[in-house]
């Protein structure tokens, strides 16, 4: 069992790479390696590989194996055994869009550093008082927002976030003016639309705005 204080340095440091952590779905296992090269060109280097294709382990292990300049976090990691399969394929942090106690567990057992997420303020509470101090906020505009993000912000100060979930262009910067948001995690730097043609130009000129964005 690794020490939480440890694993918690790791996703800061994580977090702190970039103003955007790109949320990427990635269909076919033969655009992970152009997918990566994109962002990279563009400054950009972490993202978040998420678990919702068949791809996606294999979309890992590229990018793990091929640009170890690239951090690749895993998302939507909802069972237990997912942070074995992750951490197997070269990611270096596990992401969920809430939080579990047996995968809190699981990530100290495996020592496997891991980004929870909340939408309430208990939420926030509960995680901080298991030692969890970086935290996704999702579903972000759902969840409330920037007001929402502010209020919790207040009484809670030691607790920075990762907000996801309807974040764009438009918005990015504000959620980022946040003193409690380390960085934002989107999907419209490699839109499924612009994956699926290869615009991999243009995914460069969106990932060079976000990296500039503060």
């Amino acid at each position: 069992m690794t020490d939480l204080v440890t694993l918690q340095k790791t996703v800061d440091a994580m977090m702190r790479r970039g103003p955007v952590m790109p949320v990427l779905t990635i269909e076919r296992a033969e655009d992970a390696l152009p997918l990566a090269e994109a962002l990279l060109a563009g400054g950009i280097s972490v993202a978040e590989v998420t678990l919702r294709t068949g791809a996606a382990l294999a979309a890992m292990e590229q990018i793990a194996k091929s640009l170890p300049e690239m951090a690749v976090a895993a998302g939507t990691v909802l069972e237990v055994e997912q942070f074995a399969q992750v951490r197997d394929a070269g990611a270096t942090l596990a992401i969920s869009p809430g939080y579990t106690d047996a995968l809190l567990a699981a990530s100290l057992e495996i020592g496997m550093p891991y980004l929870p997420a909340a939408a309430t303020a208990s939420e926030v509470m509960t995680l901080r008082q298991r030692g969890f101090k970086c935290q996704k906020f999702f579903p972000a505009t759902v969840a409330g927002g920037m007001p929402a993000l502010k209020a919790i912000g207040a009484p809670i100060q030691d607790v920075q976030f990762c907000p996801t979930g309807g974040i764009s262009e438009s918005n990015a910067a504000d959620f980022l003016s946040l003193k409690n948001v380390t960085c934002v995690g989107g999907s419209w730097i490699a839109a499924g639309d612009l994956v699926k043609v290869g615009d991999w130009a243009e995914i460069t000129r969106r990932a060079k705005a976000a990296s500039q964005i503060r």
